[in-house]
């Protein structure tokens, strides 16, 4: 996931943090809690809250820029490694967690090494949040509605079609578990949400393109709707779960 090693900074700041709910739940998936892997960890935000619920926590990465800014934790141990090579024994996982990462992967290898790591009764947990929005400000959130799928249309990657469908379209190697309905939302001020956005993979296309930052104008553009620049709003995606368990092998 090349796209984000000039980024990881922005990405440790910026990106949203998950409602606890989510670790509940997927923690409640396993009667098992030694051991549990966080695919694609980035800046770590899904470790080191499972390090709250597991007694060790292998977060991989491919990108040595994101593991350098990834929070740490005592119970976390990241690792250098490819979502379908993982380096980890046979029968050695309990929870395997991938968080907005999945459409990045060589999905058949990554559930084939999946399988392989899980322990039988293990589970699998991917999820994902779609564009961002802006509560309560349609002019507001029609701007940004209009950058994201106008102005960055052709600079996203063709592996985010599988976001923009959440995952609809994704055969996943297990059958589904009944998953909660989470909101993820938080409120920010206009320069969180301007560092987010700088934190996307198509805005490090625009910027690798024409060497200047494409965000700046929109800044500008919502600050005068904005108001007070230190000013929260809400702001909110849509977010899916999904989960399934290794009953066989």
């Amino acid at each position: 996931m090349s796209y984000f090693r000039r980024q990881a900074a922005a990405y440790a700041a910026f990106r949203p943090d998950y409602p606890e709910e989510l670790f509940r739940f997927v923690a409640s998936l396993v009667s098992r809690h030694e051991l549990a892997w966080d695919c694609a960890t980035g800046n770590g935000q899904a470790a080191t809250r499972l390090a709250e619920y597991f007694s060790q926590v292998i977060a991989t990465d491919t990108s040595p820029e994101q593991i350098a800014h990834a929070r740490r934790h005592a119970k976390v141990e990241y690792r250098l490694a490819s979502a379908e090579a993982s380096g980890l024994p046979d029968r050695s996982i309990d929870l395997v967690t991938v968080c907005q990462a999945l459409h990045w992967f060589d999905r058949p290898r990554f559930f084939a090494e999946v399988r392989r790591v899980l322990v039988l009764g293990g589970a699998l947990v991917a999820t994902l949040y779609g564009d961002v929005h802006i509560a309560g400000d349609e002019a507001l959130d029609g701007l940004l509605q209009r950058f994201s799928k106008g102005t960055m249309r052709e600079y996203w990657p063709a592996n985010r079609k599988l976001v923009d469908e959440l995952f609809s379209s994704v055969e996943f190697p297990f059958p589904l578990l009944p998953a909660p309905e989470i909101k993820l939302k938080k409120q920010w001020t206009l320069t969180q949400l301007a560092g987010y956005i700088r934190s996307w993979s198509a805005t490090d296309r625009y910027i690798e393109r024409h060497g200047a930052d494409p965000v700046t104008e929109l800044e500008e553009k919502m600050a005068e709707g904005w108001g007070d620049p230190e000013k929260n709003r809400e702001i909110w995606w849509p977010f899916r779960i999904f989960a399934g368990r290794l009953e066989s092998v």
